[in-house]
């Protein structure tokens, strides 16, 4: 039986967890944990926040997820979409959603993220 969601894994090209950690840890506010010392020889990097677990793999025939992406429940929305903001990357809100105001960005390779707070 399904118990709980563990971690959500990204895919990045080689070399890019320089611009990883500076957008997930100064952008999102996330902790970077270390990845087991056989899976870091691979690249990528992992990060946290509380519960929240996301994983990013290096992937040589690297394409953004558009579509696909991991829906990140927030709390303080507003400031979270000024932080991404300062950092670079796009915010863009979507009133679709009954019950919650939520926008969307990307990475800085270009995978879509999603976040979004109950009203």
């Amino acid at each position: 039986m399904l118990a709980a969601l563990d971690h959500v894994q990204l895919a990045a090209p080689p070399g890019t967890e320089n611009a990883l950690r500076a957008f997930y840890t100064g952008a999102l506010g996330m902790t970077e944990i270390p990845k087991p010392p056989a899976l870091a020889a691979r690249g990528g990097c992992w990060f946290r926040a509380g519960a929240v677990h996301l994983h990013l793999g290096a992937e040589h025939d690297f394409r953004p997820a558009k579509k696909a992406h991991p829906g990140l429940r927030v709390t303080g929305i507003d400031a979270l979409a000024a932080r991404v903001t300062a950092h670079g990357a796009p915010v863009t809100w979507d009133d679709d959603l009954p019950g919650h105001r939520r926008f969307y960005s990307e990475d800085p390779v270009g995978n879509r993220l999603e976040f979004l707070q109950p009203h």
